[in-house]
C-alpha cells in the first residue's frame, strides 16, 4: 500500500488572519509563485495575535519600506547600489565570494478582515511585523436573550 503525506504548508504562506479553510485554500492556488526570497515564517500567537518574521539580512531600517493597504501587507526591501560594504571604509573592496542576497525585493501577504499591523522592529537581521486582528464590536458575538 501507498500512503502518500499532505502538507498544508503552502495554504499558510501568504495569509495572515484567516480561519476558514475556504478562504485559505483560494489564497493558495492564487499564491504569488515568486522567488523565496527573502525567507520568513508567519506565526500566531494568540487568538487574534499573528507576527511575521522576515530574514532581511544586510538591509537597515532606511532600506525597507511597510505598506498596509486594505487587506495587503508590503514589504519592500531596496538597497543603493553604492552603499559601501561594512568594515570597508575607504578601502577597495574586490568581492572573492558574494554569499549574503542582497537584491532587491517585494513581498506581500493577503490579510484577513479587521486584521491590522500594531508595529514592525529590525533586530539582528530579522524585521518583524506585529498583526493583530481587531473585531468591531457589531462583529463579535453576543449571547441573544430568549423570550416569550
Amino acid at each position: 500500500m501507498m500512503s502518500t503525506q499532505f502538507s498544508l504548508a503552502p495554504l499558510f504562506r501568504h495569509t495572515v488572519g484567516f480561519d476558514r479553510f475556504n478562504e485559505l485554500l483560494d489564497t493558495a492556488l492564487r499564491a504569488d509563485q515568486s522567488s523565496s526570497y527573502p525567507p520568513y515564517d508567519i506565526l500566531r500567537e494568540g487568538e487574534d495575535s499573528y507576527r511575521v518574521v522576515m530574514a532581511v539580512a544586510g538591509f537597515t531600517q532606511d532600506d525597507l519600506q511597510i505598506t498596509a493597504k486594505e487587506n495587503l501587507l508590503t514589504v519592500t526591501g531596496r538597497q543603493n547600489e553604492e552603499k559601501p560594504v561594512p568594515g570597508g571604509e575607504g578601502a577597495s573592496v574586490t568581492w572573492l565570494h558574494r554569499g549574503i542576497a542582497r537584491r532587491s525585493f517585494e513581498r506581500n501577504f493577503r490579510l484577513a478582515d479587521h486584521v491590522q499591523v500594531e508595529g514592525a522592529s529590525l533586530r539582528d537581521g530579522l524585521l518583524e511585523i506585529h498583526l493583530r486582528r481587531v473585531l468591531p464590536e457589531a462583529s463579535r458575538p453576543r449571547e441573544i436573550q430568549i423570550t416569550h
